[in-house]
């Protein structure tokens, strides 16, 4: 596809062209696909797609820790609650809420489904 190719398809294509460029990136970070797309997005003007296909790069490129620790962080913030808040309904102390977040340390299985209750949405009961 190349770099022209890539952003002529950030710029003028569709949904196909930058899903196939997503799943490209997404089977190998940093294979020739993933390379060019970096170069492409300094060069293309659509900057909805653009955004998008950037997070899409970079993400791609985090480790297994790193992106565990970016789904627990959005976990946390989706709760609304302060962090110790957070960190006290799950039993630890904010520093290591901390390590979860940056992927640092791995939390436990327990951890993490608590996490989950406390983010699930809760019905609004009117008297």
């Amino acid at each position: 596809m190349g770099v022209e190719g890539i952003a002529t398809a950030i710029d003028r294509g569709g949904l196909a062209e930058w899903r196939r460029i997503t799943r490209a990136v997404e089977l190998d970070p940093h294979g020739e696909v993933a390379r060019d797309l970096d170069e492409a997005l300094t060069v293309a003007e659509s900057p909805g797609v653009t955004a998008t296909l950037r997070r899409t790069l970079e993400r791609a490129r985090l480790t297994d820790k790193e992106r565990l620790g970016q789904d627990f962080a959005r976990l946390v913030r989706s709760t609304g609650l302060t962090r110790s808040a957070v960190a006290r309904h799950l039993g630890t102390s904010r520093s290591r809420l901390s390590t979860y977040e940056t992927g640092t340390t791995t939390p436990s299985a327990v951890i993490w489904r608590r996490l989950e209750e406390l983010a699930r949405p809760r019905p609004v009961h009117h008297p």
